[in-house]
C-alpha cells in the first residue's frame, strides 16, 4: 500500500466522517447468517463515512465455503474481501494468499480482540483476518419443556444427562422433538458438531502417525449414540438440516435441545423471530466425564485477498465492521443482546452487555475450548471441530456425505465408518502423509 493511501486510511480511522478522494465500490463474500444480513443493512453507515459502496455476495455456509476457495487458489480475485474462519485463515495467510492486517490503526485497538480469536487468525503474530463474531457451542434448552420433564439442567452437563432429557421431552404427536442437532453433510455442518462431539468420547481423527482413527470403538460409540439419539428424540429429515434449518425448527418451539453455535443465541431470544424467546435457558456443551467438552472454537472473519485492487478501502470496511464503534452502533439500533458476540474484551466489561442473559456462558464456552489440546488421547493437530491441515475440508465433506447417509437409514454406522476410514487413508496417503 501506497504511503498517503495508509495515511488516508489512519486519518479516516479517526475522522467521524472521511470520504476519500477515489471512492470504490468493493464486493465482499458472506454467509446467509443472521449476523451477517444485519451487518449489509447497516452498510449505509460505512458509505457514508467513507464515500465507499459495497456490493454483497451472500451465499449459504458450504456454497461460500467453496466459492471463495476456488476463487483464492485460483487467484481469481472476484472478491475485496472474503468470509472465512478459523480453519482457513492459518492455512491461506502461510501461503501468502491473505493481506496482513498488522498495520491496523491505533484506534482499532487489536489487543481488545479476545487472545483465543487473535490466535486463531494469526500466524506467527500477524493477523490475516479480523473477527466478526466469534463463537463456541452451547446447548440452548426450552426451560418448560425441562420442567414438563421434571428435570433441571446442570450448568456443565453430561451426555447421558441430555440424551434421557431429550428423550423425555419428545413428544412426536404435537411436533416436539426433544433435541435438533446438525446432519446437513458439509465440513463445517455436521463434520463440526461430530467431529467436536467425538472428542467429548474420546475419538480424533488421527493418531499421533497420521494414522485415520474411524475404526476405533470411540468413533463407533460417537457415531451410534448420535444417530440413536436423533431416531428417538430428533425431527424428520433431520439428514438435510444444518444451523439455519435447526434455527428454524428451535424458533417455531420444535426443539426441546439445540447443540451449536453460542451465536444463536440471539436470535432464539429474539421475540420478533423467535416463539420461545422467553422460555429459553443456556448450558455449556455436554461430556462424557473424560475431561473434554464437545464444545467448539470459530470465528467468521473478514479477510482481504491478496492481489485486490482496492486493498485500503477493504481496510477501512474491515476496520469499520469489526471495530468497537459497530458495537455501539447495532446495540443502538437493535440493543445489546443483538451486537455480534464473542470478539472484544471490552464487550464482556461493558456492564450493559452484562445483563445480557447468554453473554457469560458465551464467554465461558470460548475459554473452555483449547484447539491446542482437544482430544482425550494425543493427536498430531491443531483444531476442535476440525483438522488444521489443507486436505481436512475435501476428506471431511466426503466423510460428512457418510455420516449424513447413515443418518438417513441409507447404510448402518458400521459401514459410515468402514468407508470414513477407507477413504481417509486413501487421501492422507495421496498427500504424502
Amino acid at each position: 500500500m501506497a504511503f498517503h493511501t495508509r495515511a488516508l486510511l489512519g486519518a479516516c480511522a479517526v475522522a467521524a466522517l472521511c470520504v476519500p478522494a477515489t471512492a470504490e465500490t468493493i464486493t465482499i463474500a458472506t454467509v446467509n447468517n443472521g449476523d451477517m444480513i444485519r451487518m449489509q443493512g447497516l452498510t449505509k453507515d460505512f458509505t457514508e463515512k467513507t464515500g465507499h459502496d459495497v456490493e454483497w455476495v451472500t451465499l449459504e455456509e458450504n456454497v461460500l465455503r467453496q466459492r471463495v476457495t476456488q476463487d483464492i487458489a485460483a487467484k481469481g480475485g472476484q472478491f475485496d474481501i472474503m468470509t472465512i474462519g478459523m480453519y482457513e485463515t492459518p492455512i491461506w495467510g502461510k501461503q501468502n494468499w491473505l493481506v496482513s492486517l498488522n498495520d491496523m490503526p491505533d484506534s482499532y485497538d487489536v489487543d481488545d480482540i479476545l487472545p483465543a480469536m487473535r490466535g486463531g487468525l494469526s500466524v506467527d503474530g500477524t493477523l490475516y483476518a479480523a473477527p466478526f463474531y466469534g463463537e463456541s457451542s452451547m446447548i440452548m434448552y426450552r426451560t418448560d419443556l425441562m420442567e414438563k420433564a421434571g428435570l433441571e439442567m446442570p450448568d456443565a452437563p453430561t451426555w447421558e444427562f441430555v440424551a434421557d432429557a431429550a428423550r423425555k421431552m419428545t413428544d412426536k404427536d404435537n411436533e416436539i422433538y426433544g433435541i435438533c442437532l446438525r446432519g446437513k453433510a458439509g465440513w463445517g455442518e455436521n463434520m463440526a458438531f461430530l467431529t467436536a462431539t467425538s472428542n467429548a468420547f474420546g475419538a480424533r481423527w488421527f493418531d499421533e502417525d497420521w494414522k485415520p482413527q474411524f475404526d476405533s470403538p470411540e468413533w463407533k460409540e460417537t457415531l451410534s449414540f448420535y444417530i440413536d439419539l436423533m431416531n428417538e428424540a430428533g425431527p424428520p429429515g433431520a439428514s438435510t438440516n444444518g444451523f439455519n434449518e435447526n434455527l428454524s425448527l428451535f424458533q417455531q418451539g420444535k426443539c426441546g435441545m439445540w447443540i451449536d453455535a453460542t451465536v444463536a443465541a440471539s436470535f432464539v431470544t429474539n421475540p420478533a423471530d423467535s416463539t420461545v424467546a422467553d422460555k429459553v435457558g443456556f448450558a455449556l456443551a455436554p461430556d462424557t466425564g473424560l475431561g473434554k467438552r464437545g464444545n467448539w472454537l470459530w470465528a467468521w472473519a473478514l479477510a482481504i485477498p491478496a492481489g485486490t485492487q482496492k486493498e485500503a478501502a477493504a481496510k477501512e470496511f474491515i476496520n469499520w465492521a469489526t471495530s468497537k464503534d459497530y458495537l455501539e452502533l447495532v446495540a443502538a439500533e437493535e440493543g445489546w443482546a443483538n451486537v455480534p458476540p464473542g470478539t472484544r474484551t471490552s464487550l464482556y466489561e461493558n456492564p450493559e452487555y452484562q445483563k445480557v442473559p447468554f453473554a457469560k456462558m458465551t464467554l465461558d464456552s470460548i475459554n473452555s475450548a483449547d484447539p491446542t489440546a482437544p482430544t482425550v488421547k494425543p493427536v498430531p493437530y491443531i483444531g476442535v471441530q476440525f483438522v488444521a491441515i489443507p486436505e481436512f475440508a475435501g476428506i471431511a465433506t466426503q466423510v460428512g456425505q457418510e455420516f449424513s447417509a447413515a443418518l438417513a437409514g441409507q447404510q448402518s454406522v458400521d459401514e459410515a465408518l468402514a468407508k470414513a476410514q477407507t477413504l481417509t487413508a486413501e487421501e492422507m496417503e495421496a498427500a504424502g502423509y
